[in-house]
């Protein structure tokens, strides 16, 4: 019975998480855009992407990061055993936290107002967790290798789907700025 709750628990705080992942990301990119306003309004809106990056980061992702590790573990133990589809969904993790520690180091950047990336370059970066996302899911729901195969396949199809929609969308915005 204590497996369900330690599940339920991980479930919560994998959905905060990845809440908090494609948020910081979406602040990523205001703050770069803010950079290209004119002062006073560029450090007003900077100053301001700086602390809702900081309470993000600090007080929701991070946590939840920590608190989906230790639950998922927990599971782990509890379950006992580590079949084939859970040795891929844990190599994924690995690299979700990749991801992870790769946003931290952005957010430590534009805490001090460095920018080292583009907008358009952290467009593509926010999609990478929905990569992982779409991964981790079709593997745990599936929990199988043939349908891991096909889920690679439709991540890479997805993926140059997603590239397309992003150059789409740029030269659309390109054009409704001129």
């Amino acid at each position: 019975m204590s497996y369900f709750y330690v599940k339920a628990l991980h479930i919560i705080f994998v959905v905060t998480w990845f809440a908090g992942l494609f948020y910081i990301v979406r602040l990523f990119i205001y703050y770069a855009e803010a950079a290209e306003k004119p002062e006073p309004e560029r450090n007003i809106l900077q100053n301001q992407f700086r602390i809702m990056q900081k309470r993000l980061w600090y007080g929701i992702t991070w946590p939840s990061a920590i608190l989906t590790l230790i639950f998922g573990l927990s599971m782990l133990y509890l379950y006992g055993s580590v079949p084939g589809w859970l040795i891929w969904k844990l190599s994924f993790v690995v690299g979700l936290y990749i991801y992870h520690f790769l946003c931290h180091s952005i957010f430590k950047q534009q805490q001090n107002g460095i920018l080292k990336y583009t907008s358009s370059q952290l467009r593509i970066w926010n999609e990478v967790a929905t990569l992982f996302l779409i991964s981790i899911i079709f593997l745990v729901v599936l929990k199988s290798s043939l349908s891991m195969l096909w889920g690679i396949i439709g991540l890479i199809l997805f993926s140059a789907i997603l590239m397309l929609a992003i150059r789409i969308y740029k030269r659309l915005r390109e054009k409704s700025i001129k």
